[in-house]
């Protein structure tokens, strides 16, 4: 699969200080990407780059496939961006703000109430119109923002801290919105955003930039084994009894590495995850199995480890 997003080598450097340091990334259509870092990371640096709002020293960044350093007419034509401090024009209308986006982006006026209507109710603020925007709350603006993407339409959005002050209700909604645009508009989506647990929750990958450069890449559980588990899979049982059997049957299975024992729970070092094979055995010796899950990992444990070593 082509990506949508990709970086070769890219790098920046303002006045001797590298700021984005030979960064690859390659992000795929549909994809939400959480894009997680301590200010001063380079996460906004790459941004502006991909965006094609400032040249990188070297390397090449691509969005659909247009460069961005050379097409960067091209690129902004097929992106959108929520900046954390969004701006709209707040003595006008909701309507209004996305009609104007809609007219800055060629719509014709014969489709532009349409397609006003249709944002609208997509992120739930259809009441509200012919409301001024000054008038609105955090997360009404936040909505407001993401409505005003839907109306560009793009293969790829940019969303900075889009939960940002909003209250916890309003960010499940947030939340919720990111994915369904995802999965329904299989629209790529790069999340920045401090609140790791929300990016947990919505991303389908992440990663972790640390003084310009990417020390960490890939979904949440996979960052979890390599940082905290050597790379293999764990695999906790809970049983009724635990019996020599039962062990010796587990041990047998190829790719099991290790199993450790306490009260009636197993922990299982795996090549893989080997749970249908770990359940067939146990009951095959007649085993009663309680529960059995794959050992997960808290995001915030792993940005620390990751971010620690980098420092």
């Amino acid at each position: 699969m082509e990506p949508v997003v990709e970086t070769v080598d890219l790098t920046k450097t303002y006045e001797g200080t590298t700021v984005v340091d030979k960064l690859n990334l390659r992000i795929n259509e549909g994809e939400i990407f959480g894009f997680l870092g301590p200010n001063g990371a380079g996460k906004t640096t790459t941004i502006l780059m991909l965006l094609g709002l400032t040249e990188p020293t070297s390397g090449v960044a691509r969005i659909g496939g247009f460069n961005s350093t050379r097409e960067p007419l091209k690129v902004k034509r097929i992106t959108g961006y929520v900046p954390e401090k969004i701006g709209f024009y707040e003595d006008l209308s909701a309507g209004y703000n996305l009609a104007y986006t809609a007219r800055l982006n060629d719509l014709p006026d014969k489709v532009i109430d349409q397609k006003i209507n249709d944002a609208l109710a997509v992120v739930g603020l259809s009441d509200v119109l012919e409301k001024r925007v000054g008038e609105f709350s955090r997360g009404m603006k936040q909505r407001l923002a993401i409505a005003d993407i839907l109306i560009k339409m793009p293969k790829v959005a940019f969303l900075d801290e889009p939960t940002s002050g909003i209250d916890p209700e309003g960010v499940n909604q947030v939340l919720d919105l990111i994915g369904k645009i995802a999965k329904e508009q299989k629209m790529t989506i790069i999340l920045c955003s401090h609140q790791l647990t929300q990016v947990q929750r919505s991303c389908n990958r992440v990663g972790i930039l640390a003084k310009g450069k990417l020390v960490a890449e890939g979904t949440v559980d996979k960052l979890g084994r390599d940082a905290f588990a050597g790379g293999k899979f764990k695999v906790e049982v809970q049983l009724t009894e635990i019996t020599s059997r039962i062990v010796e049957r587990i041990k047998q299975i190829k790719g099991v590495l290790k199993v450790d024992t306490s009260g009636d729970t197993m922990v299982i070092s795996c090549t893989q995850d080997l749970r249908p094979q770990i359940a067939r055995e146990i009951v095959a010796v007649d085993g009663l199995l309680v529960q059995m899950k794959i050992q997960s990992y808290a995001l915030e444990d792993i940005y620390m480890k990751y971010f620690g070593e980098a420092v």
